[in-house]
């Protein structure tokens, strides 16, 4: 899972390149004109810009459109002084490192010099962390012994464990979880770099200098603890005789809160992640009386059920599913979606296999009680940041209502939810990536179908049609950061639609994104449906003579 290696282009212009309606991408020489123009619209913030992802060499930068247009940000930033060099941190860490990697004898004989001698010039420079990415916690370093040029593994890990400290390109990073990787394992410390128990969870932050010491020739080395849990406490697992809430019964296939996102922590490599479906998420709370930015329950396919513990108020959105609801004397009836409905002391609410659309939201009135993360109860289930999934037998208590909420009667349930019988049509903005791709291979995305595989999750939907995307560009693409909705074409040519937890920076070039209106959808659609995708934007590089594009002349549905 970790991104490709950098490799540094002859120096050229600034190229503005097109990601959605609330995205772009700013391209630049290599990683020090980068870090300027970081530094300078951090010193210098452009009004509407809520979101800036640096990396090797490309800056992605969110807004909102109706505050700022893609041609002011490009007319601004054209004009910003990126000569000079980004200042650095006065925080220095240090970083105690056994050399004891499984790849150290392998990049000794790749570098011709000796184990010794990698450890040595390993802890004879000083690092700066140059952007994150990849998972929360994890810095790319810059700024080591020039003789660090390294390739990665040619076949991937798929386990790296945490605190592995790691070579791939002229960076160098230490891995704060368990995770994939294919980067040449130099050693491990047991520094944790991700720690909720922190005012600042990440230990390296952009711009922080690093310094790693070889940890056997310390009098002393102060060990740290291992595998800092990044997910917080569960809800509550102490069933009171007065608590009012819902006892989890059955989980179904995965239950988890979320909510509208964990935005602007883009520094410590953490993506915003949230509801899949923030439209089914934000009504659920408004007919139960609630703000619409509250945590919900999002369960995919069927097999969740609570069972009141008091009297609630809940209401269940999303996907086209049967809803029950069981008495403790077990009488049964059905209800409807999309309205508020009262639970007695004991009635249990069940919810069984959709027929259309993937994912249900279960709000109650009052909001859960569970603690957030970083400012958000969203669960990132690829970063693991967030409350953990339920559990079979847990109390999720629920707030006492202190006002008089109105409660809606009923809320429309959209009829246009994904089936596996009909084709889901998304319209697709090209960009930033599609000049990668052969005119055929962007054509071909629009043309042919694409099958949901059961390897989707909240991650992504991973995508297989008949003929694979070809690219014109084989080199490698330096990591860059990649927006929700993002279609991401790895060496196979089969993409992947990122989806709400996706990472937060990508290694394979995004030939086109997802409209942003058509994300709701994205997120519902389930294992085996059938995609096609609808141009509504071609790729054009942007500039600050014009506010977007041309729009595409929409092809004819199927």
């Amino acid at each position: 899972m970790m991104g490709p290696v950098v490799t540094h282009s002859e120096p050229h212009t600034m190229r503005f390149l097109p990601v959605n309606r609330n995205a772009l991408l700013v391209e630049l020489a290599d990683l020090d004109a980068t870090l300027a123009l970081l530094n300078a619209l951090q010193r210098q913030p452009i009004a509407g810009v809520e979101e800036l992802v640096p990396a090797a060499r490309t800056i992605l930068v969110q807004f909102r459109p109706a505050a700022v247009s893609a041609a002011q940000i490009v007319r601004d930033i054209a004009t910003r002084d990126i000569s000079g060099r980004a200042e650095r941190s006065d925080v220095l860490v240090e970083i105690p490192v056994h050399y004891n990697g499984e790849d150290l004898a392998d990049v000794a004989e790749l570098l011709g010099i000796s184990q010794e001698e990698v450890v040595r010039r390993h802890t004879g420079s000083e690092y700066t962390v140059a952007f994150t990415g990849f998972a929360p916690g994890f810095g790319y370093l810059v700024g080591g012994d020039p003789i660090f040029n390294l390739p990665r593994r040619s076949s991937p890990r798929t386990r790296v464990p945490a605190g592995s400290v790691a070579l791939a390109g002229t960076f160098s990073a230490v891995y704060p979880q368990a995770s994939p990787g294919g980067w040449q394992l130099i050693g491990v410390t047991d520094t944790p770099m991700w720690d909720l128990s922190r005012e600042l969870p990440a230990l390296l932050q952009p711009g922080y200098r690093v310094r790693f010491v070889d940890a056997s020739k310390l009098a002393s080395a102060d060990s740290a603890a291992t595998g800092a849990s990044t997910t917080s406490p569960a809800p509550t697992a102490t069933d009171t005789a007065n608590a009012t809430g819902l006892k989890v019964r059955a989980t179904g296939l995965l239950t988890v809160f979320q909510d509208t996102g964990r935005h602007g922590q883009a520094g410590q490599g953490v993506s915003a992640s949230g509801a899949m479906d923030q439209i089914a998420l934000k009504t659920g709370n408004r007919l139960v009386g609630n703000a619409s930015h509250l945590a919900a329950l999002e369960t995919v396919g069927g097999g969740l059920q609570l069972q009141s513990k008091g009297d609630t108020v809940i209401a269940v959105t999303g996907a086209n599913a049967p809803i029950t609801v069981t008495t403790a004397q077990g009488q049964r009836w059905p209800i409807e979606r999309y309205t508020p409905v009262a639970l007695a002391d004991g009635d249990t609410l069940a919810i069984g296999q959709p027929t259309a659309g993937a994912r249900c939201y279960v709000a109650v009135r009052g909001g859960f009680d569970v603690a957030p993360v970083l400012g958000s109860c969203a669960t990132d289930t690829l970063a693991l940041v967030g409350p953990s999934a339920l559990k079979i037998g847990e109390l999720l208590n629920v707030h006492t209502s202190t006002r008089a909420a109105i409660v809606s009667n009923v809320e429309l349930a959209p009829d246009d939810l994904p089936t596996l019988e009909k084709d889901v049509v998304l319209d697709i903005e090209f960009g930033p990536r599609t000049d990668w791709f052969t005119p055929e291979a962007a054509a071909l995305l629009t043309s042919q179908r694409w099958q949901v595989t059961p390897q989707s999750n909240r991650v992504g939907l991973r995508l297989n049609g008949d003929a694979p995307l070809t690219r014109t560009v084989s080199a490698e693409l330096p990591s860059e950061g990649t927006p929700l909705g993002a279609l991401q074409v790895p060496a196979n040519g089969q993409p992947v639609l990122f989806l709400a937890d996706h990472p937060l920076t990508g290694g394979y070039p995004v030939i086109a994104c997802v409209a942003p209106h058509h994300l709701d959808l994205a997120g519902q659609i389930p294992v085996g449906a059938w995609l096609r995708f609808n141009a509504i934007r071609p790729f054009q590089e942007l500039s600050a003579a014009a506010d977007a594009p041309a729009e595409c002349n929409p092809p004819s549905k199927p």
